[in-house]
């Protein structure tokens, strides 16, 4: 009779050590290839939509371990290191390459017996890329940033995060109104640290004289003024530009025209939703609507953002008869610190001390992403006392039936495979709060194991991180603005066979 030994855990331990050494080590070689592709060939790679750029070794071992939720397997970094390797040595053209999904791809035509290698399938795939050494076709949008605060720095962020070879999106400058004699230091300083989201990755130096800051590379030129109208933008070399008011101070056409009116503007983006007949645009959802006649365009609000995905999803399937959206938010500037007059009803309440109902105008906002769910909802807030990270309480009566377990399986699959995988996430862990959600790229993130259905009756939680979520919806929609979309590989047609074999 055959004897099996049994290892001791000091044995199992060193093992599995050993193993993860080397797949650090492989993560480890996987960065200046990275590098490489982004630097010398404006290539920016993912794995199933999780960035690559700058990152370390551990997030590059969490990425592929994020691709169990695609295909319940963990991503293999033997499978991706040669992909990455052949890359960097077809000398690419500029481009969005989703590795994780290539790999998929190619596991799917090796499935097929087509007899392909991995090289000669990626030469294939990338066909009209390859040899370019980093063409790109995109031309350069300069962007300015008006207004300075919370969602403004965030974007700023983003924008430096993806200023690449200097293509596409190019922050250029931030107008601000003066508000001390260190004004400029303490811009920067706000850049340099936040409460929330943490110390800027990389960094920023100050030159008083030009009124600049740099960050990583990145050279903004602080311009003092408190007239939208009143700039030559063209004194600064700055031309055509796309100018993000993030201040919220002018919602209307007439308002937010005035920006047109200084020199060198081109285009504007309200960080807020906009009043009258101006286009709201939550992307994933109407972004396809927005046209290069469009001057002034409006980003909606987080909330918006954060629940219209989910609602399309759940209305194109089972249909929404009606509903309410009860969001519990947290604090914002708008709010008083300890109590004082305020002109909104409540709101002059400690935001500290106190949970503050006040009313949300989200729920009839979708309708002007979503028309068909107009006259649909209703909706109101509670602001509560935590700095970041909200969640939307979905009450929706449905024209079909579902069950939990269906509702929560199409969602998730949504939030993996459609065409809003980019708003949409989907968890199920029993113990996440509000702060595991810091940082989420995502518009909104359906909370599985809080679902309720019964017949027609529905209740979903999305969380959604209200300043950088929204902040990466706002990128979204600038990019549709500019028209500064890299190529995207796999193609969708590509990309929609893979996910049917998953």
């Amino acid at each position: 009779m055959q004897q099996h030994r049994t290892e001791s855990p000091a044995e199992t331990g060193a093992e599995t050590h050993d193993t993860w050494l080397e797949r650090e080590a492989l993560a480890e070689a996987m960065i200046p290839l990275i590098g490489h592709l982004y630097r010398n060939n404006n290539v920016v790679t993912s794995i199933h939509g999780r960035s690559l750029i700058n990152k370390s070794t551990m997030n590059i071992l969490k990425a592929h371990r994020f691709a169990r939720r695609i295909t319940t397997e963990e991503l293999r970094l033997e499978d991706t290191a040669p992909i990455l390797a052949i890359l960097a040595d077809l000398d690419l053209g500029a481009a969005a390459i989703d590795v994780g999904r290539l790999r998929l791809a190619y596991d799917r035509v090796s499935t097929a017996g087509t007899g392909q290698s991995l090289e000669e399938f990626l030469r294939t795939e990338l066909a009209d890329i390859v040899g370019q050494g980093g063409a790109d076709e995109r031309t350069s949008t300069d962007v300015v940033l008006y207004g300075f605060g919370r969602i403004g720095r965030l974007v700023a962020r983003l924008l430096i995060e993806k200023a690449g070879g200097g293509h596409g999106l190019r922050l250029r400058a931030v107008v601000v109104r003066r508000g001390s004699a260190n004004d400029l230091t303490k811009r920067a300083s706000l850049l340099r640290r936040d409460s929330v989201h943490g110390s800027f990755d990389g960094t920023i130096q100050v030159d008083e004289d030009t009124n600049t800051i740099t960050a990583n590379g990145t050279r903004i030129q602080v311009i003092y003024s408190d007239d939208p109208a009143s700039i030559d933008y063209t004194a600064y070399g700055i031309t055509d530009a796309l100018v993000v008011d993030n201040t919220g101070r002018w919602r209307d056409e007439a308002g937010l025209s005035q920006h047109l009116k200084s020199t060198g503007v081109a285009k504007v983006l309200l960080t807020a939703p906009g009043k009258g007949a101006l286009k709201n645009i939550v992307h994933g959802i109407n972004h396809a609507t927005i046209e290069d006649s469009d001057r002034i365009i409006t980003a909606a609000s987080c909330t918006t953002n954060a629940i219209t995905p989910v609602l399309k999803a759940i209305n194109d399937r089972y249909g929404v008869v009606h509903g309410h959206v009860e969001t519990v938010h947290s604090f914002t500037n708008d709010q008083n610190l300890i109590d004082n007059f305020h002109r909104g009803d409540r709101r002059g309440r400690s935001a500290a001390l106190n949970m503050v109902l006040t009313e949300t105008g989200a729920a009839t906002a979708v309708a002007k992403a979503l028309p068909e769910l107009a006259g649909k909802l209703t909706g109101s807030s509670i602001r509560v006392p935590t700095p970041d990270v909200s969640i939307a309480i979905l009450n929706l009566t449905l024209e079909h039936a579902t069950t939990k377990e269906e509702v929560n399986t199409y969602l998730r699959e949504m939030s993996l495979h459609s065409g809003m995988r980019k708003q949409v996430d989907y968890i199920d862990s029993p113990e996440v709060v509000s702060t595991d959600f810091v940082g989420s790229r995502r518009a909104g993130i359906v909370d599985g194991l809080a679902t309720i259905a019964e017949d027609t009756y529905l209740v979903l939680y999305i969380w959604y991180d209200n300043e950088f979520g929204y902040s990466c919806q706002v990128v979204r929609v600038m990019e549709e603005m500019a028209a500064v979309h890299p190529p995207t590989y796999p193609a969708a047609d590509a990309d929609a066979a893979v996910a049917a074999t998953v």
